[in-house]
C-alpha cells in the first residue's frame, strides 16, 4: 500500500462518509480507471445522479458492506479482467489486413521476366 493510501485509510481512525472513485478503488484494491467498468456492470452505484463525465462519489458504508460478500468480489474481479481484455483486444486487432499501418505479410517486388 502506498504511503498516501495508508495515510488516507488511517485518517482519524475512520473513513470519510463519501468516497471518490480513487478512494473507492483504494478500498477495493483496484485502480480509479477500473471504477467506470464496475459502474457499467452495476456492481457499484454512485451517489445521486452524476453526469456521465462528472465526478462520482460512493457511500463508504455501501462499499464496505458489499465488499464483505465474496461472490460480489469475484464478480468485481471478473468484470475488471474482462473489461481490460476487451480494451486490449481492440488495440491489437488488425484493421483491413493491416496491423500498425503495415500489411501482415512482406510484399516483395515482382521478378522481372527474362
Amino acid at each position: 500500500m502506498k504511503d498516501d493510501q495508508h495515510r488516507f485509510m488511517s485518517l482519524l481512525g475512520q473513513l470519510p462518509l463519501r468516497l471518490t472513485a480513487e478512494q473507492a478503488g483504494w478500498v477495493l484494491n483496484c485502480q480509479a480507471h477500473d471504477i467506470p467498468a464496475l459502474i457499467s456492470a452495476r456492481l457499484l452505484k454512485p451517489l445521486g445522479n452524476p453526469a456521465q463525465n462528472g465526478a462520482k462519489h460512493f457511500a463508504t458504508a455501501d462499499v464496505l458492506e458489499t465488499a464483505k460478500d465474496r461472490s460480489w468480489l469475484v464478480k468485481v474481479t471478473n468484470t475488471i479482467s474482462q473489461h481490460w481484455q476487451k480494451q486490449n483486444s481492440k488495440k491489437c486487432r488488425p484493421v483491413n489486413g493491416l496491423q500498425n499501418g503495415h500489411s501482415s505479410f512482406l510484399e516483395l517486388p515482382a521478378r522481372p521476366k527474362e
